[in-house]
């Protein structure tokens, strides 16, 4: 990882996989809102923070909060979402099953 991003959570791999989304494509990492931390699922989240998850609000989402777990490149979160699930910097693929999940993670 670069020196200054830390990723949480229980992580199996360099890649940020974890113990609860380890396939090819679970190559994602996300800063959480409500902690300023990234961690590579809700799943790490909930079971290694304190606190609850707070979403994304709408007008933020043009701070970087993904990281690349292949070539550590920080997207912003409208990046992402245009990324067509595809890194802009390394082109590995993302898994695009987690957009299930964007409601955890983005307000609406």
């Amino acid at each position: 990882m670069p020196p200054h991003v830390t990723v949480k959570g229980k992580i199996v791999d360099q890649e940020t996989r974890c113990e609860h989304y380890h396939k090819q494509e679970d190559i994602i990492a996300i800063k959480f809102y409500c902690c300023d931390t990234y961690y590579p699922c809700y799943k790490c989240h909930e079971e290694c923070a304190d606190h609850d998850i707070q979403r994304w609000p709408r007008d933020r989402f043009d701070e970087k909060a993904i990281l690349c777990g292949v070539c550590k490149h920080e997207l912003t979160i409208n990046e992402y979402l245009k990324s067509s699930y595809t890194c802009p910097n390394c082109q590995s693929t993302f898994n695009e099953g987690c957009a299930r999940h964007y409601s955890i993670y983005f307000e609406g």
